[in-house]
């Protein structure tokens, strides 16, 4: 491996394509025309974890007897560049998975980020989600977290452990050693509590159980569950195996994604 010499201004080298379409630029890359179907939910998304979010608690919704909450599932294949397409770049304009538009009010809502969405539908439908204000502002300081954390997760330790062209060991170790120290983070706060928010069941789980959840599983990065010794975080694991049973998380695992074109 050649020593990189960082220059003064970085520039694009357009001619060096990448597996994931990244560019330094926003906005659409095409013309596209979503479809939408017959249900006031339209959700635009794909099975990873930050999409996995809202298909769980869609489904949990629905297990608890919400008839709203029915919605259409569509599949935005962020390999082929589907997110780039006109009409997903005026739902989310920064070009990620999930999107989704409710058309149940007199005006369309557009509502993008993962988060963004379980708050909505979580405040909408009046589920999931604490009332006093003190288990409400643990609620948003978990779901805060997850979404400054992970990233250290996905686009770092899974990036440079199984998508990266060739191994790096500074990298590998720089976010394993953050990987481990959320987990670890988790293992230990799950000693007192039965869920992410104390004894309910609520969003919070639903926004880490795909990330954190799913990777102590062996789901995630071509099993790097056994590379981070995930067996040693033994209230992570027994938390995210209890999440894995329920019946609207298996339903939301198996979510049909109808296509776009």
């Amino acid at each position: 491996m050649s020593e990189y010499n960082i220059p003064k201004v970085w520039e694009w080298k357009q001619e060096e394509k990448n597996q994931f379409g990244n560019q330094p630029v926003a906005g659409s890359r095409f013309e596209q025309k979503l479809p939408v179907g017959d249900k006031s939910l339209q959700v635009y998304s794909l099975g990873t974890p930050n999409g996995m979010k809202v298909t769980i608690l869609l489904e949990e919704l629905r297990e608890a007897g919400v008839e709203d909450a029915q919605y259409d599932l569509y599949k935005i294949n962020i390999g082929e560049g589907d997110q780039f397409g006109s009409d997903f770049v005026k739902i989310n304009p920064n070009s990620k998975i999930p999107a989704m538009m409710d058309y149940s009010g007199e005006q369309p809502i557009r509502v993008f980020e993962s988060v963004s969405i379980l708050l909505y539908l979580a405040e909408k439908f009046g589920k999931f989600i604490p009332t006093t204000l003190a288990e409400r502002t643990e609620l948003m300081n978990w779901l805060f977290w997850q979404t400054g954390a992970a990233p250290f997760v996905g686009g770092g330790f899974g990036h440079f452990y199984h998508y990266a062209p060739f191994p790096q060991e500074y990298p590998i170790d720089r976010y394993t050693m953050e990987t481990k120290r959320q987990l670890d983070l988790l293992d230990k706060h799950l000693v007192e509590n039965a869920y992410i928010n104390g004894e309910e069941y609520t969003i919070a789980d639903m926004a880490l159980w795909p990330w954190y959840g799913r990777l102590v599983q062996g789901e995630l990065y071509g099993g790097a569950a056994e590379f981070l010794n995930a067996q040693e975080y033994t209230n992570l694991k027994a938390w995210a195996d209890k999440i894995a049973e329920r019946p609207a998380v298996k339903r939301a695992l198996e979510a049909d994604y109808k296509p776009i074109k």
